[in-house]
């Protein structure tokens, strides 16, 4: 399936079942039950790479709960790196950023710090966005090994995974979901802002936040599935 026609299904598939589309609203505005739409989210890749084009039902909510929690150490395991680096930028551009204002030679060191800190940032976007890359397809693994958390690192068939789909073709879908989910968002944001003054975009908002979950959820199994074809 080439791209247009995977943005194209993932776009339609939600809108096939709106009663799931508002129970993923509900969930996912409760704290603590919100792990159930990281959980719903894999559920989607799960039907999809068993070749079912319905949209999965909300049975089984314990499982949704525990497979949200997967997610979410899966996703805190790969950004661990991007954070600390972060961090460690964040705390030598403090200082620097108090003196910025001098021009006394003392502040001299304060400025390097800070050169320093921009690097690491840099560095630290540079990683995020790679492992990020890999983190997409890691869940898509897990979901294929049935929520095995250990599925989600194994680097080796993960990469193995992204080579069959084609570096380029990964790529090229992803600024392609970007791009996608970025429009809809506006024009989501756009008619939320336009109903607020009735009270319900809010509502709205959210509506649109689980529909572009299904959305982006879909579009990487249908993705997926061509590594394993």
């Amino acid at each position: 399936m080439n791209i247009v026609d995977n943005i194209t299904d993932s776009l339609k598939y939600p809108l096939s079942d709106w009663t799931k589309i508002l129970i993923l609203t509900v969930i996912s505005i409760i704290p603590i039950v919100n792990f159930m739409s990281g959980g719903y989210y894999l559920r989607i890749i799960k039907s999809t790479l068993a070749g079912i084009d319905e949209v999965p039902d909300f049975d089984n909510l314990g499982e949704l709960f525990i497979d949200g929690i997967k997610i979410f150490i899966v996703g805190i395991v790969y950004m661990i790196i991007p954070i600390i680096l972060f961090i460690i930028a964040s705390l030598l551009a403090a200082p620097a950023a108090s003196v910025t204002s001098s021009t006394d030679f003392s502040t001299m060191p304060f400025t390097a710090l800070s050169g320093i800190a921009l690097v690491i940032w840099l560095i630290g976007i540079i990683v995020a966005i790679i492992l990020g890359l890999i983190y997409v397809i890691a869940i898509a693994n897990m979901a294929l090994y049935d929520s095995e958390i250990g599925a989600a690192f194994r680097f080796s068939e993960i990469m193995d995974r992204i080579k069959a789909i084609g570096i380029g073709n990964y790529i090229l879908w992803y600024i392609a979901i970007i791009i996608t989910m970025f429009i809809v968002g506006l024009i989501i944001g756009i008619i939320g802002a336009i109903l607020l003054i009735i009270l319900i975009g809010f509502l709205v908002w959210f509506v649109g936040a689980a529909y572009l979950s299904m959305f982006q959820a879909r579009s990487l199994a249908l993705l997926f599935a061509s590594s394993i074809e």
